[in-house]
């Protein structure tokens, strides 16, 4: 099958792969369809790498995605051929201490599509178990089943965050994840949600999409709060002083929950405001079994994901995607690759 390889930071190539999984009883053959360009893609991409997982070998990025299922037993599962599936990246080991608590998303043994070793879906086929497949209703295109993976990723955030009814919000980082955090908080009770961006383009579409506020840095939130701060603070950024923005806008005794992955692997913080604050930090981590909500959200129009979809693009021209993205220039939110014309 035809495939994207990433040979090296900033290298891609066009070349064939045989995936081994394709002669596995235990998964379902998919036709990729869309995949959309994540921030982790962007690590992968710029520095070769996110923290352990280091590209040593070609790569195939892409683990926000849709297929068709293209595989006669997909009827045996309840996905007869045809069906248009979300699908979760992640395979957790289902044994770990972690797993038989409940936390999947924590597993020390996951296997997650597009995150080295693991090859992802910038492929024309995709090989993957019925249980992380979710059928999307009518109406949803290959972008929106795509979509729901950051969704995800959201409302997970938004679940470690338990706002209350009325709280105060921030949401540091006005990308895509951020775009979606904003959306899912107004919709748990959140009494105002603010979004710290640098870019005008970005701040302009949180406005449209329900944010009170847009700040180009946090001493301008912090001055309409009149130096008070934020009840909660949601941080989603790829820099190194996204932590610590979202420490500086967070009231005394409130929450921060960090969700971004900063470049480098490394992020401080100045001990003394986040000591003097007692402030609660959480990490995210990926997402719980949070796709039937996710789908719920978009099916009802709760939650727009068209919105952060900007641009499109053929998996020849997926470099391009990349380049774009890394640049932050058109306009772009969240690229899409599509497999099929």
């Amino acid at each position: 099958m035809k495939a994207l390889f990433l040979d090296a930071a900033s290298t891609f190539r066009l070349g064939e792969f045989n995936d081994p999984d394709a002669n596995s009883s235990l998964k379902l053959r998919l036709r990729v369809q869309a995949v959309t360009v994540c921030g982790s893609d962007l690590h992968y991409y710029k520095e070769g790498s996110i923290g352990s997982s280091v590209v040593h070998q070609p790569a195939i990025l892409g683990h926000e995605f849709s297929g068709i299922v293209d595989d006669e037993r997909g009827a045996e599962f309840g996905f007869p051929k045809g069906t248009l599936v979300a699908v979760d990246p992640a395979e957790p080991c289902g044994h770990c201490e972690w797993c038989e608590a409940g936390h999947a998303n924590l597993c020390p043994n996951v296997k997650f599509a597009g995150s080295a070793p693991i090859h992802g879906a910038m492929r024309e086929f995709f090989y993957a178990k019925p249980s992380s497949l979710f059928k999307v209703p009518d109406g949803f295109d290959a972008a929106d089943a795509a979509l729901l993976e950051p969704l995800g990723i959201a409302i997970h955030a938004i679940d470690l965050a338990k706002i209350k009814l009325g709280a105060s919000v921030a949401v540091v980082g006005g990308g895509a994840i951020g775009l979606l955090i904003l959306q899912v908080a107004r919709l748990v009770g959140a009494g105002s949600v603010h979004v710290v961006e640098p870019f005008e383009y970005r701040r302009e579409l949180a406005l449209k999409l329900g944010a009170n506020s847009v700040h180009a840095n946090p001493a301008s939130l912090l001055e309409l709060t009149q130096k008070r701060g934020l009840d909660v603070v949601l941080e989603a950024t790829d820099s190194p002083t996204g932590p610590q923005d979202a420490c500086t806008v967070a009231r005394i005794g409130g929450k921060v929950i960090l969700v971004g992955i900063p470049d480098g692997d490394s992020f401080t913080l100045t001990a003394s405001n986040v000591r003097r604050k007692g402030l609660s930090i959480k990490m995210s981590r990926r997402m719980g079994h949070v796709y039937p909500r996710a789908i719920d959200l978009v099916a009802n129009k709760l939650v727009n994901v068209k919105a952060i979809a900007t641009h499109h693009f053929s998996l020849e021209n997926a470099p391009q995607a990349f380049a774009l993205q890394e640049t932050r220039s058109d306009g772009v939110i969240k690229s899409v690759i599509h497999l099929e014309d």
